[in-house]
C-alpha cells in the first residue's frame, strides 16, 4: 500500500503565495529590553500602525504566551530558554504564513536571542533594542516588580539580580527615554517599510 501514498509537500501553500495574497513580505521583529523599557507599548502601537497601513501583523508577548502555550514553564534559566525557543518556533509559523510577527520579550541573554535568530532565520529576523536606563524603567514600574525585586521578594529579576546583555549590533535601537512611543514606532516603520513591501 505504501507505494500509493504520495508526498504532498509540494502541494502545500508556499510562503510566497501567502505573501502575495496578503501583499506583504513577512518578517519577525524581536523587541528586547529591560522590563519597563516600553517594549510592549511600542509593539502594540506598531501593530496598530502596520494594520492601519494595510499590513497584517501579530504581536506575541507575555500576555498571550506565558499564560497560554508556555503556562507550564517557570522562570528558571532552562525554562526561560525553552520559553524563547517556543516563541521563536511560533514566530516561524507566522513567518511562513506571510504575517509580520512582532515579539516583545525581555530575552536577556545573547544566547537566547541567537537561538531565536537561528530558528527564524537570520535573513528574516530583525532585532530591535528597546533601550531605556534602569532608573527610567523603575520609575515606570506600574506593577511594582522592581520594588519587589529590590526587597528580595522576586529572585532572578533581570536588571537587579540577573544580568541583561544588551545587543551589540541590533538592527534598530530605540531610546524610549528620549523618544515618544509614536516616534519610536515610526522609526521602526521607516526601517521596516522597504523590507515588507512587495513593490
Amino acid at each position: 500500500m505504501a507505494e500509493h501514498i504520495h508526498p504532498i509537500f509540494d502541494q502545500l501553500l508556499q510562503r510566497e503565495e501567502r505573501e502575495e495574497r496578503l501583499q506583504q513580505r513577512s518578517k519577525v521583529l524581536w523587541l528586547t529590553g529591560l522590563s519597563g523599557s516600553g517594549k510592549s507599548t511600542v509593539a502594540k502601537y506598531l501593530e496598530r500602525l502596520l494594520f492601519t497601513e494595510g499590513y497584517l501583523p501579530q504581536v506575541l508577548d507575555g500576555d498571550n504566551i506565558r499564560f497560554g502555550i508556555n503556562s507550564n514553564l517557570s522562570f528558571s534559566p532552562e525554562d526561560r530558554l525553552e520559553n524563547i525557543r517556543r516563541i521563536a518556533e511560533i514566530s516561524k509559523l507566522y513567518l511562513h504564513s506571510g504575517i509580520i510577527c512582532i515579539n516583545s520579550f525581555i530575552s536577556p541573554s545573547r544566547e537566547m536571542r541567537d537561538l531565536a535568530r537561528s530558528i527564524v532565520g537570520a535573513e528574516d529576523f530583525i532585532e530591535i533594542y528597546i533601550n531605556a536606563p534602569i532608573e527610567v524603567c523603575e520609575a515606570r514600574d506600574v506593577k511594582g516588580l522592581y520594588q519587589k525585586a529590590r526587597a528580595g521578594l522576586i529572585k532572578g529579576f533581570t536588571g537587579i539580580d540577573d544580568p541583561y546583555e544588551a545587543p551589540e549590533n541590533p538592527n534598530i535601537e530605540i531610546r524610549t527615554d528620549q523618544m515618544t512611543i509614536e516616534a519610536s514606532a515610526m522609526r521602526i516603520m521607516e526601517h521596516l517599510r522597504p523590507l515588507i513591501s512587495l513593490g
